[in-house]
C-alpha cells in the first residue's frame, strides 16, 4: 500500500511540475495572445485559451492510458494536418515572441539573405519529413 501512494505521490508532483512549465511557457512567453494578434483573432482569445487548457488534459490522458483509435486511414491526412498546424503555429508564435530570425540572421552574418535561410529551414523540415514519412514509416510495417 505505500508503494502506491510513493507512486501516487511521485506521478501527481511530476505533473504538477510539468503543469506549470508549461503554464510558465504560455504566459511568460505571452504565446497564446501573439499567437492571436498573428493570425488577427483577438476575439476569440478564449477559445485559444480553453483549447490550450483541452488539448493539454486530453493529451495527458492519451498519454497516460493505451489508447487505439480504430479509424479509416482516411483520417491520417485531416488529422496530420491539424498537428502541422499547430505545431507551426505555435513555433511561428514562440520565434515572434523571442525574435529569433533576426539574431540568427546577425550571428551568421546573412542580414540581408533572412528570407532564404527561412525558406531553406522550411524546405528542409519538409524534405525531412517526407523521408521520415517514406523511408522509416513504410520501410518498418
Amino acid at each position: 500500500m505505500l508503494d502506491v501512494l510513493l507512486v501516487v505521490f511521485v506521478g501527481f508532483a511530476g505533473g504538477l511540475a510539468v503543469g506549470t512549465g508549461f503554464v510558465a511557457f504560455l504566459v511568460v512567453l505571452g504565446v497564446i495572445p501573439r499567437l492571436t494578434q498573428l493570425t488577427k483573432t483577438m476575439k476569440r482569445i478564449h477559445a485559444y485559451e480553453w483549447g490550450a487548457v483541452f488539448g493539454a488534459l486530453v493529451g495527458g490522458w492519451v498519454s497516460l492510458r493505451h489508447s487505439v483509435f480504430h479509424l479509416s486511414k482516411y483520417w491520417l491526412a485531416p488529422i496530420g494536418l491539424l498537428h502541422g498546424i499547430f505545431v507551426g503555429m505555435l513555433a511561428a508564435a514562440l520565434t515572434e515572441v523571442l525574435n529569433v530570425w533576426p539574431i540568427l540572421a546577425k550571428r551568421i552574418g546573412v542580414d540581408e539573405r533572412i528570407v532564404a535561410l527561412l525558406m531553406a529551414i522550411a524546405f528542409g523540415k519538409v524534405v525531412g519529413s517526407l523521408f521520415h514519412w517514406l523511408y522509416f514509416v513504410d520501410h518498418f510495417r
